[in-house]
């Protein structure tokens, strides 16, 4: 997604725009350039709209969605606030504005923001999903009755059915009933995994052609001083990344960029334009426009494919592979319910596949860039967090500060699967989940055992 501007498309968004159009024509287009993923082109017809003095709660609440995918969370705030206020009783905006709020670390607010959205539309499926996924002592709540009720599930689509599903395997995982938690995943995922057919294969494909790509590259010999550091934190999702990034952002020189997805489209464009500019030139512009900082963690999640690219094209680059128990991280990719790019996540064997492709490129690309890659294992990371995180600062060359030992208290803004896990102190209760869901994963058991590290599980 390219960074929208809002000042600068302001001052010339009229000049480019047909200045003639009327109130409806504008969100009519604004809306299909939405739909269309020209993200671009969308916010411009939102800020023409708004720049003309008109006034719509739609224009406002995907406004404030795009400022929210970008980051930029106080301004997505005020935008959904006021679709809010043109709109009292529009449950999508208050549920938007819940997602907004957890980012920000203000579960109890988005809590209750999720709440409305229910009271306003008890069929609102999404607002009982985001509760599920927060922490809560109240096992009675009058919105879970409604989740798992039978009549719940009526005249609900597809789609619908399985984050009800997703829903109720989250509320009955805390309640420590893993079996009918276990019931309701595959349920959920059969669902999903109908509307949203797999891209294993695609992914896999994608880290062999990088594998030879990266043989063909020639190392960049810019000198490094010239350049900020730049962090790749990388792995597969649910491994640890979230949490590495916190750690890694006590240091206020860190600008945590999170699971920006701005290599690949620069390495695209690099290859596009037949490598005439220097990838780190055309990674830079699109991350650092407004970056004084000169240290930048980014923890897109299928970096790791990208790793020899990175050793060999990124200046003064330091990547981070974080990596866990395979069934472990499975049952929690399994459990996440990831948004569209990650339809392999619905398939227990396509996530072992993934896992053990993963493994293996990050193995070949060890082998040939050691000093670049620094191997950080999640189980050792929560048992033992004091010596780990030293050895990683170390590894980084960063003096040493006791606030890194307390990730847990960073105020930066999360917008991941792990934006709630993150805010609790470091802890190992997730170490050895999969073992409540050992029949469960069998289809991903069988596979990954023959990875003889991994035959004894």
């Amino acid at each position: 997604m390219k960074e929208f501007d809002e000042k600068k498309n302001s001052k010339n968004i009229e000049k480019k725009l047909q200045p003639n159009l009327s109130k409806d024509e504008i969100i009519s287009k604004a809306f299909q350039y939405h739909l269309e993923g020209n993200i671009a082109e969308a916010s411009k017809y939102y800020q023409f709209f708004i720049n003309q003095g008109f006034k719509d709660h739609r224009i406002f609440l995907n406004s404030g969605e795009i400022l929210k995918d970008l980051g930029k969370l106080e301004e997505a705030e005020l935008w959904i606030r006021r679709a809010i206020s043109l709109k009292p009783d529009y449950q999508i905006a208050f549920n938007n504005l819940g997602n907004i709020l957890r980012a920000k670390n203000r579960l109890k607010e988005a809590e209750s923001c999720y709440c409305r959205a229910i009271i306003l539309d008890p069929d609102f499926v999404k607002a009982y999903y985001n509760l599920s996924t927060l922490t809560s002592k109240d096992e009675n709540k009058i919105w879970q009755i409604k989740l798992f009720s039978e009549s719940f599930l009526q005249n609900k689509s597809k789609n619908d059915q399985s984050i009800i599903f997703f829903a109720r395997a989250n509320i009955l995982h805390k309640k420590k009933n893993y079996k009918e938690s276990a019931r309701y995943l595959k349920l959920a995922n059969q669902l999903k995994i109908l509307i949203r057919p797999t891209n294993s294969a695609a992914l896999i494909k994608n880290s062999k052609s990088l594998l030879i790509e990266s043989d063909k590259a020639n190392l960049n010999l810019k000198n490094e001083t010239n350049y900020p550091q730049s962090i790749f934190i990388v792995g597969m999702p649910r491994s640890g990344t979230t949490l590495t990034e916190s750690i890694i952002s006590m240091n206020s020189k860190v600008f945590d960029l999170g699971e920006i997805n701005a290599l690949e489209r620069s390495f695209k464009e690099w290859k596009k334009n037949k490598k005439k500019v220097d990838l780190i030139d055309l990674y830079l512009q699109r991350i650092n426009k407004k970056l004084k900082l000169n240290i930048t963690t980014n923890k897109w999640l299928y970096n790791y494919q990208y790793a020899g690219i990175i050793a060999t094209q990124i200046p003064n680059s330091k990547i981070i592979h974080c990596y866990r128990n395979p069934l472990d991280n499975i049952l929690s990719i399994y459990r996440a319910n990831f948004p569209d790019g990650n339809e392999y996540t619905s398939s227990l064997v396509d996530c072992a596949h993934v896992y053990l492709d993963q493994k293996r490129v990050m193995n070949e690309y060890k082998k040939r860039f050691r000093s670049n890659i620094y191997d950080l294992d999640y189980e050792l990371l929560v048992k033992n967090p004091d010596e780990e995180i030293k050895c990683l600062i170390n590894w980084l060359g960063w003096k040493w500060n006791k606030s890194y030992l307390q990730p847990h208290l960073n105020q930066r803004s999360v917008i991941t699967a792990s934006d709630v896990q993150v805010r609790s102190k470091i802890n190992s209760k997730s170490i050895g989940g999969w073992k409540n869901y050992k029949e469960m994963l069998k289809p991903a058991m069988e596979i990954i055992i023959q990875d003889d590290e991994y035959k004894d599980l």
